[in-house]
């Protein structure tokens, strides 16, 4: 099948473009999800030819009926081999770990400590199941993933998508969570630069860790956060945060609804981002803190998952 973008090259059995890269349309273009309180929201923006972005939201509970809430989010690295299937096995492989580890009480750093590293290694066995051309990446992707359980949040990370605590009662402080692996936060931490001077530079956005096969030691950050008052956590791609950096400036355009009709939140902070320019594929999930009363108790591994 010939290209309908270039209209010289021929379609491969991906439907991508062997001349011009173009990218036959699919299901990921746009998705949404939602489950038990807890929605994702995702988009290939308006200027890229596919969405490399990808995400799972989960919701289950403890065996005493604690309710949990899981989302993942992955942004493809566009300069690897088949960045979007990196970002969807490490999404789909992360939220499975959880939802297996979380209700057999597995404390939360722990099990997203387990959760990132298994999906690196999924990431991994994409290249060695189907080794790219010399010259070509394998396939590689960032990760954050956010687990709330009763009253405790823990984030974890690779590359350089985003956690943010945005509080919900007009008094509390916003907050990131996560601290970006890229050249922007390199030189910020080593005191070389300024972070305004350090994200101007052409190198900013430049990632320092990832998952796949072209990075062999990958080392997951978590951390474990404990929200006083009620909020929501926004769990986010560059294509987002780009247009809202500081935790300030994102907590002003979260709408204020979010934490009441989460999936809502996150469709109007993507046409933020599509509205502020769309430059990059954007995705973003929504935890509505506290989760709304226990579920009834789930049997170890059941949950919900919207994936």
């Amino acid at each position: 099948m010939h290209c309908s973008g270039c209209g010289r090259g021929v379609l491969d059995s991906r439907g991508r473009c062997d001349e011009c890269g173009w990218s036959r349309p699919t299901d990921r273009d746009h998705v949404e999800r939602a489950v038990r309180g807890v929605a994702g929201v995702s988009d290939q923006g308006l200027r890229h030819h596919r969405n490399e972005d990808a995400f799972r939201v989960s919701a289950t509970a403890l065996p005493n009926g604690t309710p949990v809430a899981i989302a993942v989010v992955c942004d493809g690295v566009s300069s690897s081999s088949r960045p979007h299937e990196a970002s969807a096995v490490a999404a789909g492989v992360a939220d499975e770990v959880l939802l297996s580890a979380l209700p057999r009480g597995v404390p939360g750093r722990e099990a997203m400590h387990e959760a990132l590293l298994t999906a690196a290694r999924a990431v991994d066995e994409l290249a060695e199941r189907e080794p790219e051309p010399i010259g070509r990446n394998a396939p590689a992707c960032t990760i954050v993933g956010a687990v709330s359980v009763g009253g405790e949040l823990t984030v974890g990370w690779v590359g350089d998508s985003r956690a943010y605590w945005v509080p919900m009662d007009g008094e509390g402080r916003p907050t990131r969570l996560t601290e970006d692996d890229s050249w922007a936060a390199q030189m910020v931490r080593a005191g070389l630069l300024g972070e305004e001077e350090a994200m101007a530079d052409r190198r900013a956005h430049a990632i320092t860790a990832w998952l796949g096969a072209d990075n062999p030691r990958v080392e997951p950050h978590t951390a474990t956060f404990a929200p006083d008052r009620p909020g929501v956590v926004v769990v986010c791609t560059d294509g987002l945060w780009n247009y809202a950096d500081a935790a300030d400036r994102m907590a002003t355009v979260v709408p204020p609804q979010t934490r009441t009709a989460p999936l809502t939140g996150a469709r109007q902070l993507v046409r933020y981002a599509l509205d502020s320019g769309g430059h990059d594929n954007v995705t973003v999930a929504v935890i509505p803190l506290p989760l709304e009363a226990p579920a009834p108790p789930a049997p170890p591994g059941a949950g919900a998952s919207s994936g």
